[in-house]
């Protein structure tokens, strides 16, 4: 089989003519036609019914395309494999991650990986801030939220959720809440930032009940909430990960645990591309391992972690 007619074949089925395929493969019409041809005759069946007006596969030809098609994107992936196994792995990755998150493990992981990858360098952002990845060439970018961006490739890192909670302290001088519409009696600790509304949301029963007690204080930073929250200050809504230690100290105490609210997600994003340089996948790969092999050395919760994407491990 001369693979060059094969290919020439799959390309006149993907353009739709041999004018368009004879311009993508930088060829001419007569040559296009003419080696289509020679396939059609060494194979002893005709693929296309030729017109003046359009091209159209005949049955033969149908199934013969949907076999070699498939045959050629594979051949083609491992032609990208190949070339990415010899490439050097180094360069620079440039990456965002929301403050207290960056805080709690990016610092280990940064050591761990740059001990395995010496010729990687990164260059890392901790911001609360709304980043825009492409206008500002960010590498990876980590999120703690409930949406994604359609022009990025992002994987979901683990669940998070968040909980109402308030110091014994606090508790003893206010007292506890019992429904979600007591809340509206408290001093609240409200969290906002460009990703997080500073409203309370829980479900009732059958219901999801949005809430908007008056702040006492609002912050851009669920550490300062916890914080905030630890000093007596009123009550707030911070994810576990950022949480769990207080709660686990009793520094603080979870509320209205009937009433759960909304579930957030860690999301790691980078750029959509059509080859991923190595430099990505390694980390990508490593923050996987790390948070699977060593959750509670890493994170304050043990999470839901969802298993590594299959197109990062082929």
């Amino acid at each position: 089989m001369d693979l060059n007619r094969v290919q020439m074949f799959d390309q006149v089925v993907e353009q739709g003519s041999f004018t368009a395929a004879a311009k993508a493969l930088g060829l001419t019409k007569a040559t296009v036609s003419r080696k289509i041809a020679e396939l059609e005759a060494d194979a002893g069946v005709q693929l296309l019914f030729r017109t003046t007006r359009k091209l159209k596969l005949t049955e033969a030809g149908s199934a013969y395309y949907n076999r070699v098609h498939r045959i050629l994107a594979d051949l083609k992936q491992a032609e990208v494999q190949l070339s990415a196994s010899q490439e050097v792995i180094k360069g620079k990755l440039r990456i965002v991650c929301p403050i207290e998150l960056g805080q709690l493990f990016l610092g280990k992981v940064f050591a761990r990986f740059l001990g395995r990858y010496p010729d990687i360098s990164i260059e890392a952002e901790l911001s609360n801030r709304k980043v825009d990845m492409i206008a500002e060439d960010v590498d990876i970018l980590f999120q703690i939220t409930s949406t994604t961006d359609t022009r990025l490739q992002s994987y979901d890192l683990l669940n998070t959720t968040k909980t109402l909670m308030a110091s014994p302290e606090y508790l003893t001088r206010y007292g506890t809440p019992q429904t979600p519409q007591d809340l509206n009696q408290h001093k609240a600790i409200k969290l906002k930032s460009a990703h997080i509304d500073a409203s309370w949301t829980l479900f009732d029963g059958d219901k999801w009940v949005t809430l908007d007690p008056e702040a006492q204080l609002t912050v851009n930073n669920a550490t300062l909430a916890r914080e905030a929250a630890i000093e007596g200050l009123g009550i707030a809504t911070v994810p576990n990960i950022i949480a769990q230690q207080a709660l686990d100290n009793k520094q603080l105490i979870p509320l209205l645990e009937d009433f759960p609210m909304t579930q957030t997600k860690v999301i790691m994003s980078f750029p959509q591309r059509a080859y991923l340089p190595k430099k990505y996948r390694v980390f990508i790969e490593f923050i996987y391992e790390s948070l699977s092999q060593n959750p509670n050395n890493i994170l304050l919760e043990t999470p839901d972690f969802i298993s590594m994407p299959k197109s990062l491990t082929r």
